[in-house]
């Protein structure tokens, strides 16, 4: 009965196939005249939205009711072709051969001596660019995008080719078999960065079921960058680029020129290939770019169309082939759009005339205008009364347009984006993965090819096998495989208990209840031995009030946590806990109990303490007991303009020692090693006592902390009313004052700390960076300032470098020049694209970056403390540094060490 079923639904799919197959249309094949097919070549029926794409087989079809048209077919470096169709009820067949285009490069090219005549060309059009991306205020288009991915070598393939042959028979996918991802979405498009999507129909080849849509793919190379590379027509484009005029030639009334881009150094973040720029317009007639990423290479082809006078990309390729640890593949990404609805800013007039001013001074002197009458007019005014501008002034005035339109959309109270960043919706109609064959035919605009017919097919033969072998009791009956099941309950109990368990408090409750477990917080070190820290409970609450009742109701989070850590070596329990509370932006917690601490809290992580204490013979890690009770409150905004944090604690410091049986935790024996003092060495107190170390003493401690940070120039984005700023690297000045209390609940500490910092960062080129932190303060008041209210340093002593790349020390001890006095720090990375072994083309097609740092400390002990150091960015695909530093006393060389770590700034809990 179920293959009877079967049968039936493929002879109606065929019906309906050869039904749909039966209207009218244009269908045939693209090819050169050698007879090769041209593969994704454009063809649009002039004065309508229709348009298609032919397949890399050269293959094209055209849907069309009855009447006549005239189509137009396109392709990279061939001359357009025209044809006019009468259609009836039946499909028509034209096969057509494009011959190439031939280049002309007129007198006029020819006897212009000295610079190459494709400077004055991009400079028009780079002078353009902004003014083309802002031309088309909205529009709605009709989108087909088609992906296709073969895996064409998998690494060490014979090892698992047994559990290949088995996802082979239960998928559909194989080595050598495209997977495909076909959709057909409506896209509404305003500026000046909102996409929306309705996905009318998706289809995949590797589940029936699986509708993934492609994202909207809109590749402009009117922006400044394009997939992290340098647009041909970026305003930086000429410190990248070398241009080259290969000609022009005449089609349908217009000039069109071709221009080689060749980048000036290869590799990733630039492109290299051709584009073509209309005479006059100045504006992308095709482009076909290359670029590389990590050792994947990505080809970019795009072929642009007049609609409504304006050049929009009827067709974009996109082509990725390459490979990483083994495993290769290729992949084509397909988008044939055609556009309805366009609707042209005024202001934006297709007719004015760019003047080139370092080929034509004295006209773009006649057409100059001052930066007062730039800022004091709208555009719309200034284009009113006049048609021609300097390049120059054009760009300024598109500037000013932004400003204008950024500063009138907050009158009003509109949305802006400072960053203008894509912003995208998706909508899926509810039929979407359910298209009959029949509907594809019919609304595909892309033939598949012979290939792609039998990925669908094989899909579809794998349906047919795993429906046969579905069970006949599925009306409700147990399944041999449910019957087998166990619950193993204690397994599970054993489970959770090593690695930590989540429960939910009733269905739809807004609490949850957490265990942790003390595993993950495992650690040695010679002060405690074996510690088991972090284990315990956490109840969380999260929920929104009801906003009725609440003004600006927003989600608050309510936590409260018990947690412990043990010490086998002290044979102690400490405990330890607390609250927070989080509300809109901020957040307030009280904490307490008793717990340890190091001294420095930016010293090194307790897992890399742990690796050197047990293999290394060093405890790196000093650390202190504290009971104690304290608040904090902070704004708690990711990306904020704004932050302050404010803390108060109470804490009885007591000090600690080694454990008097070292032995245990001693891995390997190192001849001139010998564990150090559970105690700083610091040098500010050589002067004043006989031993390097000295320990704190136990003592009470009240103190105050308050910090704050501004970004002034933090770019933002306001929707619904909302603000919302960006991760940005604008600079950020801050401003902290912590303050000891004497003589409350026995509090002996007694100190007034400042200090103030900037951090920036800002790009020197493409893929190229240089960020700084610059931070300086004093105790104005130093009349008793305990080890653990020192200013510390973001030392390393460890081979593997942890924290942020420009702020932390390469080799600087951890307490050394801990001070109570006063200090000035500086560090500086700088992250190049090209200098030295990135000389080497290799290098930079493997996306690997030089970086340069420099790191100063001064205190009233340090003799002027200073590294320089070298390093490559070496990970594909992984954040991965390795380093060189030397350090330098008083401006003399000390010491040269390698450091490997993570690009990665890696902020983590130290105790």
């Amino acid at each position: 009965m179920r293959h009877c079923y079967l049968m039936l639904v493929l002879v109606f799919l065929s019906a309906m196939q050869t039904l749909a197959q039966s209207g009218g249309g244009v269908k045939g094949i693209i090819k050169t005249k050698k007879g090769e097919p041209l593969p994704f070549a454009a063809i649009v029926v002039k004065g309508t939205s229709i348009s298609t794409i032919s397949n890399e087989e050269g293959r094209y079809q055209l849907d069309l009711k009855p009447g006549y048209y005239e189509v137009i077919f396109q392709y990279l470096g061939y001359k357009t072709g025209e044809r006019g169709f009468t259609i009836e009820n039946k499909m028509e067949t034209f096969d057509l051969t494009m011959e190439e285009q031939a280049l002309s490069l007129g007198e006029v090219r020819i006897g212009n001596k000295g610079e190459d005549p494709a400077y004055t060309i991009m400079r028009r059009a780079i002078a353009k660019s902004r003014y083309h991306l802002l031309q088309v205020d909205s529009y709605i288009a009709k989108v087909y995008t088609k992906s296709s991915v073969v895996i064409t070598d998998l690494p060490m393939e014979f090892l698992y080719k047994k559990e290949l042959k088995e996802i082979e028979k239960e998928s559909n996918f194989k080595k050598g078999v495209p997977i495909l991802n076909e959709s057909v979405s409506e896209v509404t498009f305003r500026q000046p960065n909102t996409y929306k999507q309705r996905v009318i129909a998706a289809r995949n080849s590797q589940d029936k079921n699986f509708a993934s849509p492609n994202a909207y793919l809109l590749t402009s190379f009117y922006q400044p960058e394009v997939v992290k590379a340098v647009s041909p027509l970026s305003p930086r484009a000429f410190a990248y680029y070398k241009f080259e005029y290969q000609g022009s030639f005449r089609e349908k009334g217009i000039e069109v020129n071709k221009i080689k881009v060749t980048p000036r150094s290869w590799g990733e973040g630039v492109y290299r290939g051709t584009i073509h720029i209309i005479e006059d317009e100045w504006s992308i007639y095709s482009l076909d770019l290359q670029t590389v990423n990590t050792g994947f290479t990505l080809d970019i082809k795009q072929v642009y169309s007049p609609v409504q006078d304006v050049w929009l990309p009827a067709n974009q390729q996109f082509h990725v082939a390459g490979g990483i640890y083994g495993l290769k593949g290729k992949g084509d990404y397909v988008i044939s759009q055609s556009f309805s609805n366009v609707k042209i800013n005024p202001t934006f007039r297709p007719d004015i005339v760019v003047v080139d001013g370092k080929k034509e001074k004295d006209e773009a002197k006649k057409v100059k205008l001052s930066n007062r009458e730039i800022k004091s007019q709208k555009m719309e005014e200034v284009v009113s009364k006049q048609k021609e501008f300097s390049a120059k002034n054009l760009r300024k005035l598109m500037k000013e347009y932004e400003k204008q339109d950024v500063q009138a959309k907050k009158d009003k109270g509109e949305d802006i984006d400072q960053n203008f960043t894509r912003n995208d919706s998706t909508s899926v109609d509810s039929l979407a993965n359910t298209r009959s064959m029949a509907f594809w035919d019919s609304i595909r605009t892309v033939p598949l090819t012979t290939a792609e017919t039998k990925s669908y097919t094989r899909l579809d033969s794998i349906v047919v096998v795993q429906e046969n072998k579905k069970p006949d009791n599925e009306g409700g009956k147990k399944s041999p495989s449910d019957s087998t099941k166990s619950s193993n309950k204690n397994g599970n109990f054993l489970g959770a208990l090593i690695t930590g368990h989540n429960f939910r408090l009733g269905e739809k409750s807004p609490w949850r209840l957490q265990y942790v477990s003390p595993i993950f917080g495992l650690q040695v070190n010679t002060v405690e031995g074996l510690v088991l820290n972090g284990g315990g409970l956490k109840l969380r609450y999260s929920g929104r009030p009801d906003s009725s009742k609440v003004k600006n109701a927003g989600r608050r989070e309510l936590t409260f946590n018990a947690l412990t850590r043990y010490s086998f070596a002290r044979n102690k329990l400490l405990v330890y806990g607390g609250a927070d509370y989080s509300w809109k932006r901020s957040l307030f917690s009280v904490s307490g109990g008793q717990n340890v601490a190091q001294f420095n809290p930016d010293a090194i992580h307790p897992l890399l303490n742990t690796f050197t204490t047990l293999f290394l013979e060093q405890n790196f890690m000093k650390i202190y007991q504290k009971d104690y009770v304290r608040l904090d409150f902070k704004t708690d905004r990711e990306h904020d303009h704004f932050e302050f944090k404010a803390n108060i604690e109470y804490a009885d410091r007591s000090p600690l020692r080694n454990t008097g049986h070292l032995k245990p935790y001693r891995w390997i024996e190192w001849k001139r090693r010998n564990y150090s003092d559970n105690a700083p060495d610091i040098a500010e107190y050589r002067d004043v006592i006989t031993t390097d170390f000295i320990e704190m003493r136990r003592h009470k401690a009240l103190t105050l902390g308050l910090s704050a940070s501004y970004k002034p120039w933090q770019k933002y984005k306001v929707k619904n009313g909302k603000t919302t700023y960006y991760d940005d690297e604008s600079p950020k000045f801050s401003l902290t004052y912590r303050k000891g209390i004497d003589g409350i609940f026995d509090s002996t500490v007694d100190f007034d700390f400042l200090s103030i910092g900037i951090e920036h960062g800002f790009d020197t080129g493409i893929r190229s960076r240089l960020r700084y932190k610059l931070a300086a303060g004093a105790f104005l008041n130093d009349a008793n300032v305990q080890l653990p209210d020192f200013q510390h340093f973001a030392g390393n002593r460890f081979f593997f470098q942890m924290g942020d790349p420009v702020g932390t020390f390469r080799m600087l001890d951890y307490y050394v020049y801990s001070t109570s006095e006063r200090f000035f720090e500086a560090h500086v990375l700088s992250e190049l694209r090209k200098f030295l072994l990135t000389q080497i083309t290799w290098f930079r097609i493997m996306g690997i970056k030089e970086n340069f740092f420099a790191h100063y400390l001064a205190t009233p002990y340090s003799n002027n403390y200073a590294e320089l150091g070298y390093g490559l960015d070496v990970g594909i695909r992984f954040p991965f540094r390795v380093e060189v530093a030397n350090s330098f006393d008083g401006f003399k060389y000390k010491h040269t060490v390698f450091r490997i770590g993570t690009t990665m700034n890696i902020n983590i809990g130290r105790n």
